[in-house]
């Protein structure tokens, strides 16, 4: 499917999963012919950090032989935070894509296979402390940060928050403004995080082919200056920073290039530091 505008689904549950780790799809909606999200329940004993991914994915094709089938399994970062009832995933569409060609054909009530064991290095548990954390993505590496932007302990421990999205074209920056906007409306996260707590966050969208308000790769912008001029915020410092990378690979090697030049070292949950990188997400 291809829709062009959002498109919101709702149904019942289906009550008995045929698929191995089965969870019920609940909810779809297509942004553009390269990109949509949908939800799903989830394991009653699934618990995770804010910014993990599992594994998720559909059967394949009948083998030709023997018609025995496989699971097609990729790491899909959880888009919805630790505290919600359903789980919320972030996809491309890629039309000869040996899972998305299916994914993106899903409808609420169908089942898709999620391994319930969580991980990733996009958590709060893999920084240091500091005063401010940057949120850098291209494309769907959104999706960490949707969770993040929704987790409580981030405002807990950092006094501003920076989330820079660089996509192609206009309509691949949906997903993320529209959450962002909608923070602001939350009744519950104003009540349980405190009121206007979205007023922490500075949203920096970019796009590099579409024209938009604001053009160019977001590490172009900072070489220049101009990022951070238009953020009315200082280069990034080891004192200060924090920050967390999820996106394709030439992006996250050219971020960490430029991190270490900051004076900045790279962490892990093993060993917190400055910077963190998710080395699963492929765009």
């Amino acid at each position: 499917m291809t829709e062009q505008t959002p498109v919101n689904e709702t149904t019942a549950v289906k009550a008995t999963p045929t698929l191995p780790d089965a969870q019920t799809v609940t909810e779809i909606e297509h942004y553009t012919d390269r990109l949509f999200r949908f939800r799903c329940t989830r394991p009653a004993s699934l618990r995770f950090r804010s910014g993990e991914f599992v594994m998720i994915g559909l059967m394949g094709d009948p083998h030709p032989e023997t018609g025995k089938q496989k699971p097609l399994l990729r790491a899909y970062s959880i888009a919805s935070p630790s505290w919600d009832e359903e789980l919320e995933f972030y996809s491309i569409k890629v039309q000869d894509g040996p899972l998305t060609s299916k994914l993106q054909h899903i409808q609420p009530g169908d089942e898709i296979i999620l391994r319930p064991k969580p991980v990733g290095t996009l958590v709060h548990d893999a920084l240091l402390p500091g005063k401010r954390i940057w949120f850098f993505a291209t494309g769907t590496g959104f999706a960490p940060f949707a969770s993040l932007l929704r987790e409580p302990q981030t405002y807990e421990d950092y006094d501003e928050v920076i989330i820079t999205h660089t996509c192609r074209e206009v309509g691949e920056l949906t997903y993320g403004r529209d959450l962002i906007e909608s923070l602001k409306e939350d009744e519950l996260l104003n009540e349980v995080i405190g009121e206007g707590f979205w007023k922490k966050i500075k949203y920096y969208p970019t796009t590099t082919r579409e024209e938009s308000p604001k053009m160019g790769r977001i590490t172009d912008l900072m070489k220049s200056g101009e990022a951070f001029k238009d953020l009315d915020v200082e280069p990034l410092n080891p004192e200060s920073d924090r920050a967390m990378i999820c996106g394709n690979l030439a992006f996250n090697l050219e971020l960490k290039e430029m991190f270490e030049e900051y004076g900045l070292e790279e962490g892990a949950n093993s060993k917190p530091a400055h910077y963190v990188v998710e080395k699963a997400f492929l765009d």
